[in-house]
């Protein structure tokens, strides 16, 4: 089950990824574009890690605020249910 988890959340980053990536190469032809609504589902159901890199590393959507927090904190969620599945315990880690 936990492979199941993490294996999600990296498929979604990645579709999310090449979402904001295609929106991004989109935009510049101003061609049909993905809606905002599509890449907020995206990030929604797994895909927070990637919506993030990708709007970092594309410039894209990085002037709305709704963005720019919403996926770090969805990111944020995502990594935190991969170091929760993986059993990863920060208590254990010696200060050096």
């Amino acid at each position: 089950m936990n492979e199941l988890i993490i294996s999600w959340i990296i498929f979604m980053s990645i579709w999310s990824f090449a979402a904001m990536g295609f929106d991004k190469s989109r935009a510049k032809k101003r061609g049909r574009r993905v809606s905002e609504k599509n890449l907020w589902l995206l990030a929604i159901i797994g895909g927070g890690i990637g919506a993030y890199i990708g709007m970092l590393l594309f410039k894209h959507k990085t002037r709305k605020t709704t963005f720019r927090i919403g996926f770090l904190l969805l990111a944020a969620v995502y990594i935190m249910v991969i170091v929760y599945t993986l059993g990863i315990d920060f208590s254990q880690v010696k200060n050096a």
